[in-house]
């Protein structure tokens, strides 16, 4: 029995935000799969159903998550599930967003830290371990003047919005091979990072010296 969790706030103000990504990522897996996420129990929304073979249970809490630090309940909402289900430390999955991410990007974990994530942190302290995988969707930092809840609590527009939905299907991809046991595939297929442009070759005085030939040379 796998359960997967998408991190996210209920209500349809909160839809499209980049908060919203482990919840979009739960309800494209929902679409792929043909599984029902209706039931409520647990302080979620959840339903039953089979990927690649495999039962698993994809649920959405249905608390709200808290960016100031503070007690996150939908910590308890994993706890709960957890300990109806009862699946291996490696057949839970949390599917959530990460502004130390580039937008358009994932990373896939086995385990670890929360990183700076508030609603990680309480998960993990809640459950009373870490080695269970994750798959965070990268919405990158603020523009400009833009805070943190602003730009977490919005909705992206434009090219933002492709690169936000190519990830997300990246992340619904990502979870499909976990449960079918693939995460180093998985690993080794998103974890790329992007590459960085080179900067712009420096001229030396030899290509100063031959530039100048081939002008007199005219």
């Amino acid at each position: 029995m796998f359960i997967i969790v998408g991190l996210g706030n209920p209500g349809r103000e909160y839809e499209n935000t980049r908060h919203n990504v482990g919840f979009m990522t739960v309800d494209m897996l929902a679409d792929r799969f043909n599984i029902e996420v209706k039931r409520h129990n647990f302080r979620a929304v959840f339903g039953e159903g089979y990927i690649g073979g495999q039962k698993v249970v994809l649920a959405k809490p249905e608390t709200y998550m808290n960016l100031s630090g503070q007690a996150v309940c939908e910590a308890m909402s994993v706890m709960e599930l957890c300990n109806w289900y009862k699946p291996e430390h490696d057949q839970l999955l949390l599917i959530y967003d990460d502004i130390d991410i580039p937008l358009g990007t994932i990373r896939i974990r086995g385990g670890g830290s929360s990183g700076t994530h508030n609603g990680m942190r309480s998960v993990i302290y809640q459950l009373g371990f870490d080695d269970f995988p994750r798959v965070r969707v990268g919405i990158g930092h603020a523009d400009g003047q833009k805070g943190l809840i602003a730009h977490v609590l919005g909705a992206p527009e434009g090219e933002d919005r492709e690169k936000l939905i190519a990830a997300i299907k990246d992340a619904a991809d990502a979870a499909e091979m976990i449960v079918k046991g693939e995460i180093l595939g998985a690993q080794a297929k998103f974890n790329r990072r992007p590459k960085k442009p080179k900067p712009p070759k420096e001229e030396t005085k030899a290509d100063e010296a031959g530039k100048q030939d081939k002008e007199e040379q005219k």
